[in-house]
């Protein structure tokens, strides 16, 4: 049999078929989703007019917007339940997108975009806590085979939105509309049960198992569970901001098409599918558990962009400076959903929701800073406050492995990780 098709079959049979429907709808989602958030600055621009600084101040609305939404998600889990939090969410935000096409209007457009920022908020915390509950045998090689077929969704969908920009910004909002409805659709029909939590683990200290308000307050005081990886989270967010609100105008200004920016995001999505190997050895070697693997993926991250702040002269540079960047965001990803579902148990949707705000906090301000220090002083400070942010990002991570390096790793299925 051809090497490549038994790789299939071997992947193919390693998840159960309902988990496999699951991630392909996944992947047509976030192919969907990449068509378009590459270029929301660029199309804030040269669509509506505005500077770069206002752009970044559209981004920081919709993060504001994201933050109370992964909070609501994560703190409605369980009282609403993610069928209703899924759905509904992604059905809200299609109808946001749609009526993109038709405004021209830059205040109207902020307010559609915020919308759709609280309610793609909504989705995420729900989401993976859904993933983590209803298939907790498979959960850890899922989050990260969810995590390579949504970020080669992502190439995919960055490569096309650089060409269907081309022809028609407002037909990119159209577009991926259309994918996040066709998501919210099959998600109608697929989630029929809701997943019964497990009860709260021990390792991430004692959590309130009830659902309620009072179980929130308690669960905001367990600090070293999420305060450390959660400030490390919101750096690395502010860090990876400068991808679409630094290095996008740069590229453009210096004459290079929309499609040469789009082509980073490829790059991206061709390392995290086909580099699954690189982090399958660094997991077995250097990075054994969930909290070391956290704090390479910042020693990874931070070398890429401190590699792009000295050597920038060339696109070329950029390409070496997003594969290494790309190995550090390889290793975060998966395992922050990951640590939350195998340490917190029954809460993990709260401290997904939670974390998943310090997130959007760097998303937030990271578009604001850049924008703005872009306008005044070109790439150069953008790149030094990437590399800056980077560092104590990894800082803080050091601090939360720090916390929980005793901590028993959870039992899981240890067979050879599938290579895709």
């Amino acid at each position: 049999m051809n090497p490549m098709i038994k790789r299939w079959m071997t992947f193919y049979k390693a998840y159960p078929a309902d988990a496999l429907y699951f991630m392909a709808a996944s992947f047509m989602n976030a192919t969907g989703k990449a068509i378009l958030w590459p270029l929301t600055t660029l199309y804030v621009h040269e669509q509506l007019g505005r500077s770069y600084g206002e752009a970044g101040m559209v981004l920081l609305f919709q993060a504001l917007a994201g933050i109370l939404g992964e909070i609501v998600g994560g703190s409605l889990y369980h009282r609403l339940g993610p069928k209703t939090l899924i759905v509904g969410s992604m059905a809200l935000s299609a109808a946001g997108l749609a009526s993109v096409v038709a405004i021209d209007h830059y205040w109207t457009y902020v307010g559609v975009i915020c919308a759709y920022g609280f309610m793609n908020g909504i989705a995420i915390p729900s989401i993976n806590a859904y993933v983590g509950f209803r298939w907790k045998e498979h959960r850890r090689k899922l989050y990260n085979a969810i995590y390579v077929g949504n970020n080669t969704g992502l190439a995919i969908g960055a490569a096309a939105g650089g060409l269907i920009a081309s022809v028609s910004f407002p037909l990119t909002y159209a577009v991926t509309s259309l994918t996040t409805l066709l998501f919210a659709v099959f998600l109608f029909f697929f989630m029929k049960a809701q997943p019964v939590p497990e009860a709260p683990a021990g390792a991430g200290g004692t959590l309130a198992d009830a659902d309620d308000s009072r179980s929130h307050l308690r669960n905001l005081t367990n600090f070293r569970v999420y305060l450390f990886i959660g400030l490390g989270a919101m750096f690395y967010y502010v860090s990876f901001t400068l991808w679409s609100n630094g290095i996008a105008p740069y590229l453009t200004e210096e004459g290079y098409p929309l499609t040469m920016y789009s082509l980073l995001w490829t790059i991206n999505g061709i390392v995290i599918f086909a580099g699954q190997p690189v982090i399958a050895l660094i997991k077995h070697t250097v990075a054994k558990s969930l909290v070391s693997q956290i704090v390479a993926s910042a020693l990874c991250y931070t070398a890429g962009i401190g590699f792009i702040l000295f050597f920038h002269q060339s696109y070329a540079f950029f390409v070496v400076g997003m594969i290494i960047s790309t190995i550090g965001e390889m290793l975060l990803l998966p395992a922050i959903p990951t640590f939350f579902s195998e340490r917190t148990g029954r809460a993990a949707p709260f401290f997904m929701g939670l974390t998943g705000g310090f997130g959007n906090v760097g998303r937030m301000t990271g578009p604001t800073i850049y924008g703005n220090l872009y306008d005044r002083w070109g790439v150069t400070p953008v790149l030094l406050v990437g590399a800056c942010a980077s560092l104590i990002a990894l800082v803080f991570f050091l601090i939360h492995a720090s916390l929980h390096k005793g901590a028993e790793e959870p039992k899981v299925n240890r067979r050879r990780a599938v290579s895709y």
